[in-house]
């Protein structure tokens, strides 16, 4: 009975809280949405930007879904739903072009990533090559977290990250599975898959191949700087940084999430029953490493083949689905598998990140942020830009970050003699690494369909990992970049 009583008190203490957190939610858009008129943003050239009726509903809406998204008042999808709704009901944009951009292109590459994953599971590959690297790292749990960073993040050099988090979650969960502790959250299940998720961030900023990011922000800085970053000076660059980030990341989380475990006893020679027992590798596989590897061979060659560059990569990797059904890979009760959660997730975020965009909100607070740092140190500025890159990129798309905050540091940066290279680097790093929250990045969303950690949990582990990245970049921006050759104050 009292059993029972205290089961009844917990759930109405946990009902109170969501509520608290819808209501503030609510507030925080009231607030914004309905206040009076807000002053426009001025660049250092003087030019003004101001923020309409719409950018301050979208801001609101931004407000609203970050709150929920924290705090999972709703499941995370079902946030993503409430935006589109909102920007219809608030007439801040039509609803044909609201949840459009639940469809654009960027969702059905995540989309297709995940079923590369399921295909993955299905056909067996998964565990094959989840006992291939435990026979090889061992039974110490310290050296499991590493191996699998290690390959995540090296994969993430040569394919996108999105897509390389959608074929190593499954080999995760069944690294995981040999923990021996079934579905029970550990400390060890949530440093595996944040862990991944951070880790593939962190090798995509390597080369043009990890993420879109890069040859966008190249592109501003050809437009506006009239210099060129070719693709070899962009991965010497940033490979330090990357592979820096990933060791750093592995210590972090063998500190906040300590497995259980030292060593898993017996899991090499379990690894290597279970391998013997897989026997030869069968036409099903071989089919779908085929189809796999020509689809990211063709997204890799159009960063060097101008004919392929037009072909939009979304469709290269959506030719993997139809195949694997064509060739029956995969049948219609495999779709059930889709966690549409997390699809609807993104789409979400697509949808307040554009809106944030066409309503000129974005611009507003980058113009706003930026303009805060004209005449501070040049070191400042740098990781001013590298800060504010490294917040919205938690909100929106990493690319519409880039888009909104890097032509305004361009104009800044001559009048503290900053080298535009410099601000490139720092905010392409920022980029691509979002700590904080599951829409920042795809293979966030795709760990946290683990069910390792809540979306609180990943925001606080987050913090700190997100101000050892920023420690990061000040060394690079002050030490390592110029001892390497790079400009970063002109003369």
């Amino acid at each position: 009975m009292v059993k029972g009583f205290a089961a009844v008190k917990y759930k109405r203490t946990l009902d109170l809280k969501r509520i608290i957190f819808i209501l503030l939610g609510i507030f925080l858009f009231a607030i914004v949405y309905y206040s009076s008129q807000w002053p426009d943003a001025v660049d250092p050239a003087g030019k003004h930007f101001a923020l309409t009726r719409e950018g301050k509903g979208a801001l609101a809406i931004f407000l609203l879904a970050g709150t929920w998204w924290v705090f999972e008042v709703v499941p995370i999808g079902i946030t993503s739903l409430a935006i589109g709704v909102l920007q219809v009901l608030y007439l801040i944009r039509s609803a044909k072009v609201a949840f459009r951009d639940f469809m654009d292109p960027s969702v059905m590459f995540i989309f297709a990533s995940i079923v590369i994953g399921l295909v993955f599971t299905k056909t067996g590959l998964t565990k094959r090559l989840a006992y291939r690297m435990l026979m090889i790292v061992g039974e110490r749990t310290s050296m499991i977290y590493l191996g699998c960073f290690v390959v995540t993040a090296a994969l993430a050099h040569i394919m996108a990250h999105t897509a390389v988090a959608a074929t190593i979650y499954p080999l995760l969960l069944a690294i995981y599975g040999l923990y021996g502790e079934g579905d029970k959250k550990t400390r060890f299940g949530k440093g595996l898959f944040m862990g991944m998720a951070y880790v593939a961030g962190a090798g995509s900023i390597v080369t043009l191949l990890g993420a879109a990011r890069g040859a966008v922000a190249i592109g501003f800085y050809n437009d506006i700087v009239g210099q060129n970053i070719s693709f070899f000076e962009l991965s010497r660059y940033m490979f330090p940084i990357g592979w820096l980030m990933v060791f750093l990341l592995w210590l972090f989380f063998m500190i906040v999430c300590k497995p259980e475990k030292k060593i898993i006893p017996g899991l090499k020679e379990k690894v290597t029953i279970l391998n013997a027992q897989m026997g030869p590798i069968s036409s099903k596989e071989i089919l779908a490493l085929i189809i796999v590897g020509g689809c990211i061979l063709t997204m890799s060659l159009r960063s060097f083949i101008p004919a392929l560059e037009p072909i939009d990569k979304s469709a290269i990797i959506l030719i993997s689905t139809i195949l694997f059904f064509l060739f029956n890979v995969l049948e219609i009760s495999d779709l059930e598998e889709v966690p549409w959660n997390i699809i609807l997730l993104f789409a979400g975020a697509m949808s307040i990140g554009f809106c944030l965009w066409e309503t000129g909100a974005a611009k507003w607070l980058a113009v706003n942020w930026l303009a805060m740092f004209k005449e501070a140190n040049w070191f400042i500025f740098v990781m001013g830009i590298a800060f504010f890159v490294l917040i919205m990129t938690n909100f929106i798309m990493n690319v519409a970050a880039i888009a909104i905050s890097l032509p305004v540091a361009f104009v800044i940066a001559p009048y503290l003699g900053v080298a535009a290279e410099v601000v490139l680097f720092a905010a392409l790093v920022s980029a691509g690494m979002p700590f904080l929250l599951l829409v920042g990045a795809a293979p966030n969303a795709i760990a946290y369909d683990s069910k390792q950690f809540s979306t609180g949990e990943f925001f606080l582990y987050g913090i700190p990992a997100s101000l050892i990245l920023l420690v990061v970049i000040g060394f690079a921006v002050y030490f390592l970049w110029p001892m390497m050759g790079m400009t970063v104050i002109k003369g």
